[in-house]
């Protein structure tokens, strides 16, 4: 029988295992594993730790999934753990050392009350708009930038994998950044056309980014802003995860903006996370309490809260289709 404990005590416990886990990832001891299994002794040996303290680290990840016993006192990497090197396709080492950065952390740990009792971002207040006190602590930006980069792949290949675009003459990416997403449709449909809507300063490392990709003359680059206007023409719209970084307020402005660009017979793709409406675990819940404390106006949405916001700028959602990292792709089309 469980007792009514369990509940708190295992979110308790879960702080102290993302501690362990940055530990393991401070210490680079995923690298060491990589070439196979160590002992305790063998592996604080390369790390420089000390042995019986890295040993009980190891306990706990073991039980959690991040590595396992192999021999009395023996470790090796799981399938998850293999994540925590640098150079690993999808890698998680960006992750763990963003979400544990003392600062940012902050946001979600000391600043949160606050934020809750104000209805205002702490962090914000505190340190200014997260992008800004990036651009002034390069080393954290690096870190933070691999992380959305790591995160943002297989979200997009999750987009360009399982959604039809054969219908689809040309593609419109707004607030895309860099395109990823546009990038990886793009390979994967050859007659397709792509448009990438940034702002000024952003579109330079587009381009170079594209020219990298060898995929430029299949791309055109216009700069704006899509609390003005969007450009018109496209076959679809595409915007990936820009609208949860908005209070519905805003969002809605942006959504009847793309709206007032679109024709009839275009559509609109949102790259989101869709929480359930009822108490089911998901991790967008968590995510969104961050969202709360770094952004203050932005949050993560319930289908029927995007739903409610998509139809109050004139369109239905018509399809959601699941992708990587607990992302979705929500299909809308005007009314």
């Amino acid at each position: 029988m469980t007792e009514p404990s369990s509940a708190i005590t295992e979110i308790i416990a879960g702080g102290w295992r993302l501690s362990a886990l940055k530990t393991m990832v401070e210490l680079d001891c995923a690298r060491h594993l990589a070439e196979g299994p160590l002992t305790v002794s063998e592996l604080a040996g390369r790390c420089g730790a000390h042995a019986p303290s890295l040993g009980r680290i190891l306990r706990t990840l073991g039980a959690v999934g991040v590595v396992r016993t192999v021999d009395v006192d023996t470790y090796a990497l799981t399938e998850a753990g293999a994540l925590l090197t640098d150079d690993a396709e999808g890698s998680m080492r960006s992750a763990v050392l963003t979400n544990m950065d003392p600062v940012l952390s902050s946001a979600t740990n000391e600043l949160l009350t606050e934020t809750v009792r104000t209805g205002r971002s702490a962090f914000t207040e505190r340190y200014g708009v997260l992008y800004d006190y990036l651009s002034k602590h390069p080393d954290l930006a690096s870190v933070f930038n691999n992380f959305m980069t790591n995160r943002a792949l297989p979200m997009a290949r999750g987009v360009a994998e399982r959604y039809d675009f054969s219908s689809i003459g040309k593609l419109a990416d707004l607030g895309g950044g860099r395109g990823h997403i546009l990038a990886e449709v793009l390979r994967a449909n050859p007659d397709l056309r792509g448009l990438l809507f940034e702002l000024p300063h952003v579109l330079p490392d587009a381009r170079a980014a594209f020219d990298s990709w060898g995929l430029t003359d299949r791309c055109e680059f216009v700069s704006g802003d899509f609390f003005a206007a969007a450009p018109e023409g496209a076959d679809a719209y595409l915007m990936g995860s820009v609208i949860h970084n908005w209070d519905d307020t805003n969002a809605l402005r942006i959504l009847k903006t793309v709206r007032a660009a679109m024709a009839d017979d275009a559509r609109l793709l949102l790259v989101e996370i869709v929480v359930p409406d009822d108490d089911t675990p998901h991790y967008g819940k968590d995510l969104d309490i961050r969202m709360m404390g770094l952004f203050g106006q932005g949050r993560e949405r319930s289908r029927s809260e995007h739903t409610v916001l998509i139809e109050k700028a004139g369109m239905t959602v018509t399809d959601v289709i699941p992708l990587p990292f607990h992302a979705s792709l929500i299909e809308a089309r005007p009314i």
